[in-house]
């Protein structure tokens, strides 16, 4: 699991204007048409083709938790991709996001100064060029630790230095021992 993807994902499904399908057999459905085909989703979720089928039929309903897990992951990350990419550009854009997070933050800044990590809750709204910066650097693939880089630098900006009217001298913001992070936008 992912912190920072899974928040990114879960605050561009609040966007979603339908809820995705919550049987078994309606996300089977789901995936068979837009993988067009048993045979891709059986690869896809680790499974037999027959076992597909018998779902897509309602021969079989209630899947294992493993699988359950994966087939409402693999749905929810295909549902509604023009109302994705729609969230995604007005937060890139205009909206912005909002970061709201519990975490060890410190900084790196001169001599004299609370630099001290400590624990804080924080509710920031980035601007939008770090949404921006926060959904291209998951579209291609980028790890936790790029993602968490990322949101440092924009709560050094944002919060910290204020858009560049206090803390001039302030350095690097540090931001480990994540307790909770949640996007919204």
């Amino acid at each position: 699991m992912t912190l920072f993807g899974d928040g990114l994902d879960a605050a561009v499904q609040k966007a979603f204007t339908r809820p995705a399908p919550k049987t078994a057999g309606a996300q089977m459905r789901y995936l068979v048409k837009q993988l067009k085909g048993t045979r891709a989703v059986a690869q896809m979720l680790r499974v037999s083709q027959r076992t597909v089928e018998r779902y897509v039929k309602g021969q079989i309903r209630k899947p294992r938790p493993d699988l359950a897990a994966r087939l409402e992951r693999e749905v929810k990350a295909r549902w509604q991709p023009q109302i994705r990419a729609k969230a995604k550009k007005k937060a890139a854009t205009t909206d912005g996001i909002v970061i709201d997070t519990r975490a060890r933050i410190g900084y790196s800044a001169p001599i004299g100064s609370t630099d001290e990590d400590r624990i804080r809750h924080l509710t920031v709204a980035l601007p939008p060029q770090y949404a921006a910066r926060l959904f291209d650097a998951q579209q291609q693939g980028a790890g936790d630790r790029q993602l968490q880089q990322i949101a440092a630098e924009a709560l050094k900006e944002t919060y910290f230095q204020d858009g560049g009217r206090r803390a001039g001298a302030l350095e690097e913001v540090r931001f480990t021992d994540i307790e909770h992070i949640e996007f919204d936008l």
